[in-house]
């Protein structure tokens, strides 16, 4: 029989009402709070960075590839829709690299071969060109991004307010076009509705009658202001160029975690040289920074929760010495060690954490739940770029707080517990 777990188990359930008993309370609810914090803050920020993340890359996908000089001037210059890559780079599933190997951060001096995370899901080519809308009450400008069958619908699908995806045929370009919420709010138009949009081609000015078949809104103001998505054969009209002519080519990947690695795979393996390819990371370093900031947010939260549950659970340890201070004396007495009456509170204390663990994920996730389904907690769009607090539940980060929680909550116990070996047999029986 293990001695130590018996005495730690009938001492846990034993339901005697003394001091020592509230104290355990307190740092059964301490913990519960610490770990329903640490989930909820881990699934928010993840859900955060996931939306914000996917919102930009519905208009400009993970890596940009275009002619060198448009890439630099953001001037539109035309290449070849006919590669060599395309569309055949969304067959590429993973692909292996090297990398300099490291052990505890540091490195040996050696090579070691690994993989990427996942493939290319996604290639469309685009076009786009500047123009100015104009109704009886007002004028705003605009950037008509071209897309054409290769576009990925189901990316914008979740952003369309109304109306339908554009309809093409393969006779003539579509008049259709899509707007943002924003831009028909300020031109007071809607579905259905047709306007007049004035573009300039070599000093002239043209004029293209368009008919709004949807309206989309993402929550990114700097965005919804600009894009409208109309078809690139009309685009390429208005630009003077063929139905071979692009501006570019849009990627998506399978893990974003794998940006700067496969763009640099298709700078250095794919493309000819005079095409160029840019991830969206240098084209937008801003947002990422701003993103990667709340990694520092979501440690400084994890710490802070994980030192209340640590220091909570110390006081409740040194409690319950002291208040068992007889029974040390007389198991010193009947023979036992110190490490194994140590073992009898590190139970005890094991007994607690995993209490206190338990309501804390009942908590967090039900929080959780509740968010995603109702969205209770409501952001200013306008400022966070979502109307609601996201959640993104990560199981491996949960696995990670729970089992951290516990070895570092226990690790932090052991100092505590060496009070027992301080305890005197003959003075503990005596003590009352």
């Amino acid at each position: 029989m293990n001695l130590p777990f018996f005495i730690a188990r009938r001492i846990a359930f034993s339901g005697k009402q003394n001091f020592s008993r509230i104290i355990i309370r307190i740092a059964v609810v301490a913990v519960a709070l610490s770990v329903a914090v640490m989930i909820a803050a881990t699934a928010l920020i993840s859900g955060f960075k996931s939306e914000i993340s996917r919102k930009i890359f519905e208009f400009w996908g993970h890596i940009h590839i275009s002619d060198t000089v448009y890439s630099l001037s953001f001037e539109p210059t035309p290449i070849e829709v006919d590669q060599d890559f395309y569309p055949s780079l969304d067959t590429v599933r993973r692909i292996s690299y090297t990398e300099p190997e490291t052990i505890l951060g540091f490195e040996t001096g050696r090579e070691v071969t690994a993989q990427s995370r996942g493939g290319i899901r996604h290639i469309q080519a685009f076009a786009h060109k500047p123009g100015i809308i104009r109704t009886k009450t007002a004028m705003e400008g605009i950037l008509l991004k071209g897309v054409g069958k290769d576009f990925d619908w189901e990316n914008l699908k979740p952003y369309l307010l109304e109306g339908q995806p554009i309809a093409m045929s393969d006779s003539a370009p579509s008049r259709d076009i899509i707007i943002s919420r924003q831009t028909a709010d300020r031109l007071q138009v809607g579905v259905g509705d047709k306007f007049i949009v004035y573009f300039v081609k070599e000093g002239e000015q043209l004029r293209r009658r368009f008919q709004i078949c949807g309206i989309y809104k993402t929550g990114l103001e700097e965005y919804d202001r600009k894009f409208a998505i109309g078809d690139m054969r009309e685009v390429q009209n208005l630009l003077g160029w063929t139905e071979g002519q692009v501006a570019g080519f849009e990627i998506w990947l399978d893990d974003l975690r794998d940006l700067n690695l496969y763009n640099d795979y298709i700078y250095q393996e794919v493309l000819p040289p005079e095409l160029l390819c840019v991830s969206i990371r240098s084209k937008f370093p801003a947002i990422f920074e701003w993103l990667e900031l709340q990694d520092l947010n979501e440690y400084v939260i994890l710490g802070l929760m994980l030192a209340v549950a640590i220091v909570n659970m110390i006081t409740a340890l040194l409690v319950l010495v002291l208040e068992r201070t007889t029974m040390i004396g007389v198991l010193k007495a009947l023979g036992e060690s110190n490490r194994r009456i140590r073992r009898i509170f590190l139970y005890y204390a094991a007994v607690i954490t995993l209490t206190g663990m338990f309501w804390g994920n009942l908590i967090g996730l039900g929080f959780c739940f509740l968010q995603d389904t109702f969205h209770f907690i409501k952001l200013k769009e306008a400022d966070y770029y979502l109307a609601y607090a996201p959640v993104k539940i990560n199981w491996l980060a949960v696995f990670g707080i729970n089992t951290g929680t516990l070895v570092v909550t226990l690790l932090f116990l052991i100092l505590p517990s060496l009070l027992v070996s301080r305890v005197a047999p003959v003075k503990a029986i005596q003590f009352k």
